[in-house]
């Protein structure tokens, strides 16, 4: 499984929890340096994000993809539509989240979160 981290980089315990919880090996990691102009236009931004990936249409489209998505949440939902728009389905993607009183602040990997099944079950509710 190909893991796009548009977040800060895992630790290897991260990696470690993030495949048991997939029950899949994370084949390679994919590091997206996630800075965006607030002052700017948005949607060209998160094309280049996507185009930072290096994938090809194929790749997008035959790979398995999870997806750490930025923190911001307006880059998150822009990002999903683009990566929708090229894969043709919404990635899964990992939730971190943060572990109680530990100084200095860390993360856990909480759960990977089926968006096409999400989505699928919401469509049920037309």
């Amino acid at each position: 499984m190909l893991l796009l981290n548009f977040s800060h980089p895992l630790t290897p315990a991260q990696l470690a929890r993030l495949e048991e919880i997939a029950a899949q090996e994370i084949s390679r990691v994919i590091e997206v340096k996630t800075q965006v102009d607030t002052q700017a236009e948005l949607a060209p931004q998160v094309v280049a994000l996507a185009d930072a990936c290096g994938l090809s249409p194929q790749e997008w489209q035959a790979e398995q993809i999870l997806v750490l998505p930025p923190a911001l949440n307006f880059v998150a939902v822009a990002l999903y539509a683009e990566l929708h728009g090229r894969m043709g389905y919404f990635p899964a993607m990992v939730r971190t989240r943060p572990i109680p009183n530990a100084l200095p602040p860390q993360y856990e990997v909480a759960e990977v979160v089926n968006l096409q099944a999400v989505r699928e079950q919401a469509r049920q509710k037309r």
